[in-house]
Formats: C-alpha cells, sequence, structure tokens
C-alpha cells in the first residue's frame, strides 16, 4: 500500500500557498484561490506598499494578507502582530512554507499607543477567529485570555514603519486616538462600526484626516480605507523619487472616459467600478493635472474584455507624444505577458481612433506585436493596469529608476548604431510657424564645413533615428522634440549642444531628461537676440529666434564642438532678418 503524504496547501492567493488548519472551510477555501479573503485589505497594500517600504501589521488572521505583500511586494522590513495565541502556530506554519519566515517577524501581542499601557490585556476568543478581539460582547460566547502588550511609540521609534496595516476587530479607534503617525506615508484600515458606532468610525476619519492622509478612492470602500499622504497622494504632481509615480493599481470593471471637448485641460480619464475617479490616471504637467475627473456617462459604456494597460491621453504631437503618452509604459516590464494590450483615449475628439504611422513603429522598438486601442467611447474594461506617471514635463523630466531602466532596457535595445560622429538636428524643413532659427541654413552651411551631417529627423523612421542618434559622439540640435528621442538612447560618453531658440522652461525639460537618461550634461547656448512671432499666435514652441551668429560660433568652439576655422559665423542685417519673416511676424 503507499501512504499518502498530507497534502502542503489546501489554497493558493496570488503566490502564498495556504496550508491546512481547523480555521479553514470550504467556502473560506474558495475565496482564498479566488483572491476574495481580506481583497480589499490586500489590493490597498499591494497599491502602497514598495521595496523600500518597513511595515507593521496588526491583526495578522490567517497571515494571508501580510504573507501576500511580502511575496509581491517585497518590503524592506515587516513586523506583524497577532493577540489571538490560537492563530500564532498556524501564521508560522503559513510563512514557513512560503520561505518567508525570516522576513516577516510575528508577534503574540497587542500594540497600543496608549500613554501609559498595562502590561497585559484581557483578549476575547470566540468560535470564528474572525470575530475575536478586545472588546466582550453580550451578544456572543467568548473566552478570555490575558496577553502581553508592545507600545507602539517604542516601535515607531527603532523600527521607523513607513506602512501601516491594519484590521483589529475594533481596537482601531483607540489606537488612533493616541497614535503619533510621524514617518507613515500610508495606512491601510478596516473600521468595525459595530464595536464604536457611526460616530466612531467618523473619528477615526476625521483623525486621519487631521494628520494629512487622504482615501484612495480606487483601493477603499465604506469600510476599508487605503489612506496616502505626501507624495504617494495622487492628487499632487508625480516626482522622480517617490510617490505614485512609482506605483501600480490594478482596477476590475475599470470605466474609461475619452474627452468630450478639445482643450489643454480636459474632463477625462479613469473612474473605478464605483463611479471614482482614480487619480492615479490622471496626466499632470508641472504643477497641474490636465487631466480632471469626467462625468458619469449617460450612455451604457462598451464592454472590452482582457486586462489592459492604461496610456492616458494619445498626443499626435511628435513632442508631446514621447513626453507625455509614454509614462506608464514601464509597467510592461511587470505585466506584459497578462496584458491584451494597451489603451489611450485621444487626445483630440476629433482625431478619434488615429495613430500615426511612426507611433506604431515607436510602439514596435517597446512591445513588438501588441495591441495598441483607443477609446474613442467611454468604454468599461474588464481589468485595468494603471501605473503611474513616470516621466512627463516638470520635476518628472527626470523620469522614475523603473521608467529609465524600462527605456534603457528596451527602447532601440536591437538597432546598432549607425551614422556620422558628428550630427546637426534641424527644423529648417518645418514649417517656419512651427518654431525655428532665422538663417537656419546658413547656421547648416556653417556647421557641414565642421564635418555635421544636417539631419532632418522627421524624414526618417524611428528606427533610423535611433541609429543616428546612438552613433553621433557630437550632436548639435536646434531646441525641440527630437532632443526627448536623441536622451531615450544616447550614452554618457556622447556631448549634446542645444541652440535656444525660445526662453522657456522646455529647454530645462530637456536638459534634466538628457542628465537622467543618458548621463550627458547638454551645453545650452543661449544666443538669442530676440524672438519673433507668427502674428495671433501666444505658444511659446511657435516662437522663431534669431541668433547671434559670432556668440553660437564662440560658444561651440568653446564646449569642444567646434575646431578652429578661418570661417568667421556673421549675423544677418536687420533687411535681411525681415526678408526670411516676411510680415507675418512680429517681435516677441
Amino acid at each position: 500500500m503507499t501512504v499518502q503524504s498530507p497534502p502542503t496547501h489546501v489554497a493558493e492567493c496570488m503566490g502564498v500557498k495556504v496550508p491546512p488548519s481547523p480555521f479553514l472551510n470550504e467556502t473560506r477555501i474558495a475565496r482564498i484561490n479566488e483572491a476574495r479573503y481580506e481583497g480589499q485589505e490586500i489590493a490597498g497594500a499591494l497599491s502602497v506598499v514598495g521595496p523600500s517600504d518597513r511595515v507593521i501589521e496588526m491583526g495578522a488572521g490567517l497571515g494571508i494578507v501580510g504573507a501576500v505583500t511580502q511575496l509581491n511586494a517585497r518590503p524592506e522590513a515587516m513586523v506583524s502582530f497577532e493577540a489571538n495565541p490560537n492563530m500564532i502556530p498556524h501564521i508560522e506554519a503559513l510563512y514557513a512554507l512560503n520561505k518567508i519566515k525570516t522576513k516577516i517577524k510575528l508577534h503574540n501581542k497587542v500594540l497600543l499607543t496608549d500613554p501609559e499601557p498595562p502590561e497585559t490585556v484581557d483578549f476575547f476568543l470566540r468560535n470564528s477567529f474572525l470575530g475575536s478581539s478586545l472588546t466582550d460582547t453580550d451578544k456572543r460566547e467568548t473566552e478570555a485570555v490575558t496577553i502581553q502588550t508592545a507600545r507602539y511609540e517604542e516601535l515607531r521609534k527603532s523600527f521607523q514603519p513607513t506602512v501601516l496595516l491594519m484590521d483589529i476587530e475594533g481596537g482601531e479607534l483607540e489606537f488612533l486616538r493616541h497614535a503619533d503617525l510621524t514617518g507613515l506615508r500610508a495606512i491601510v484600515l478596516e473600521f468595525h462600526p459595530e464595536s464604536y458606532g457611526k460616530e466612531g468610525m467618523k473619528e477615526c476619519k476625521t483623525i486621519l484626516r487631521n494628520a494629512g492622509f487622504s482615501k484612495d478612492n480606487s483601493v477603499s470602500t465604506r469600510l476599508v480605507w487605503t489612506c496616502l499622504r505626501g507624495p504617494d497622494v495622487p492628487n499632487a504632481p508625480p516626482l522622480p523619487d517617490d510617490g505614485w509615480s512609482r506605483k501600480i493599481t490594478t482596477l476590475e470593471d475599470a470605466l474609461i472616459v475619452p474627452p468630450i471637448e478639445a482643450g489643454l485641460v480636459q474632463a477625462t480619464g479613469v473612474l473605478d467600478r464605483a463611479g471614482n475617479y482614480v487619480a492615479q490616471g490622471a496626466l499632470w504637467r508641472r504643477d497641474r493635472a490636465l487631466t480632471l475627473p469626467p462625468a458619469m456617462p449617460s450612455e451604457t459604456p462598451k464592454a472590452l474584455e482582457g486586462t489592459w494597460l492604461w496610456g492616458g491621453p494619445l498626443w499626435l504631437h511628435f513632442g508631446h507624444f514621447l513626453a507625455e503618452s509614454t509614462p506608464r509604459l514601464w509597467a510592461l516590464d511587470a505585466h506584459e505577458n497578462e496584458l491584451s494590450g494597451i489603451l489611450f483615449t485621444p487626445k483630440r475628439p476629433r482625431n478619434a481612433g488615429l495613430i500615426k504611422r511612426w507611433q506604431w513603429k515607436f510602439f514596435e522598438e517597446l512591445a513588438p506585436g501588441l495591441p495598441v486601442k483607443i477609446a474613442t467611447e467611454p468604454m468599461r474594461v474588464e481589468r485595468l493596469i494603471v501605473p503611474g506617471q513616470g516621466f512627463g514635463l516638470g520635476a518628472i523630466s527626470s523620469g522614475t529608476p523603473e521608467f529609465r531602466a524600462f527605456m534603457a532596457g528596451r527602447f532601440g535595445a536591437t538597432v546598432p548604431a549607425s551614422g556620422p560622429e558628428k550630427l546637426y538636428i534641424s527644423r529648417s524643413k518645418f514649417e517656419f510657424r512651427k518654431g525655428s532659427l532665422v538663417g537656419e541654413e546658413a547656421l547648416e552651411r556653417h556647421l557641414e564645413a565642421q564635418g555635421y551631417e544636417v539631419f532632418h529627423p522627421q524624414e526618417h523612421d524611428i528606427a533610423t533615428q535611433i541609429a543616428r542618434y546612438k552613433a553621433a559622439s557630437h550632436i548639435i540640435a536646434a531646441e525641440g522634440s527630437a532632443i526627448h528621442l536623441a536622451a531615450m538612447v544616447m550614452g554618457p560618453a556622447q556631448k549634446l549642444a542645444i541652440i535656444v531658440r525660445r526662453r522657456s522652461s522646455a529647454t530645462d525639460y530637456i536638459e534634466a531628461h538628457l542628465k537622467a537618461f543618458a548621463g550627458v550634461t547638454a551645453l545650452s547656448v543661449d544666443a538669442l537676440i530676440r524672438n519673433w512671432m507668427p502674428k495671433g499666435e501666444r505658444k511659446a514652441r511657435h516662437a522663431v529666434g534669431e541668433i547671434d551668429f559670432p556668440a553660437l560660433q564662440d560658444a561651440l568652439l568653446m564646449g569642444g564642438f567646434l575646431t578652429p576655422s578661418p570661417d568667421i559665423w556673421e549675423n544677418f542685417s536687420p533687411a535681411d532678418v525681415s526678408a526670411l519673416l516676411g510680415d507675418s511676424f512680429t517681435e516677441a
């Protein structure tokens, strides 16, 4: 006869194997397998915990929430408290089975914030471990056990937690009344109004709000809140080093609402299944959000099956596409194998589902064969991955570490360097009204005499542009969008000079992009005499720069981009400038 070994686990949740225990029945096992057991707490924890976090878990229960958090988010350190002594051996067995016993320090204690806490407290056990708590009740039979206490304030100072996970069956109100929440940037907790009533729950929420925490609607319900403060709050601009820009939120039954009207700032974006606005899906530029909460659509949304990656607004303008339609693609590294595609909304409603050929080529460089779709009408998406904005214009121009690593590992990785050592990125073939330099053709002749190839990127496919930017040891560029693409593939041994054609913060963002992504400190040459603007135009990107040619030559020579030459660059006369511009420009 063959004696079968007992099963090592009877359920599994998000990679965590759950061993058998007397606290598991068929219903609970099914909920665990379907990731519905403590599902809201798990969703909240995974939306806020990252590798640099130090996590305190209060109320470990079966140990599943803490284990899922540890295995999936991999925090730097984690400590867990469970008051019920009957649960401890089963939590330890779960930790051991999943090889995380050394990664979560488990205590059979009650963590208190009282200024003068007792050494022990009575803990009341009920038939169901889910109802056991510090509060006795006449409604159910209980058994009192004496449990040692630990001081939260001492732990806060020694452990320095950044995230608090709390499910303590009604003890949260007393905990919050006395807690010093210094150092915490996120709290996930379940309220228990049956223990302290609606007024008690209101007091809990008031304490959190007064401490600067905001509820994240995308992963919160009436009784389970995920709260954030500081850079993690998605209603603040994204930052390159910390905060919501580096987090990923997963939504079931998300609602995508495209814009109805054109404009820089638009009502468009992501709503959760309850109709709450998901602020993590907003597009920010500098210090303001360009996408605002849309109204719930009156018509029935179209259903979209599968798992989709949220891309945000799809810009057709080359520079804004690079800076503001790519910032969420970094999540492809973690989720590509499960994705049905990438989902955008149109920046301009009139463009509907238009995707330009060069954009398709760009996407092919990053995720070959992955579908790209534009939601031209409201869509109910079965599952939506919403990454934080990892790049853009503003402080985020340096990009998050995840976005930089993603671009370095994928974009142009298979394209070999090919082209001359000296390259000039020109704007002379653009319509003058789109922003240029006065007499740029003369500048091109001077640079050609120095051995530079004049390159018009809009005439070449993405792969050719990548190859040229990889190959050149020295690049000079009229300030513009093309430099953003160069920054994504250049290396620290290369040199790049920017000829400023307008006085704008755009140059600062390009410099930050080059430094953070390529390790290149750009030489920005402001040799502007004056700017000219098309009559009736106010957008800075359409400015035409009149350059002091001798000053530009000196700056490029000093910067190592030119060699000494008898060719002396000369300025255009006022009459020449007038002839080049015609009568449709005015001095800015």
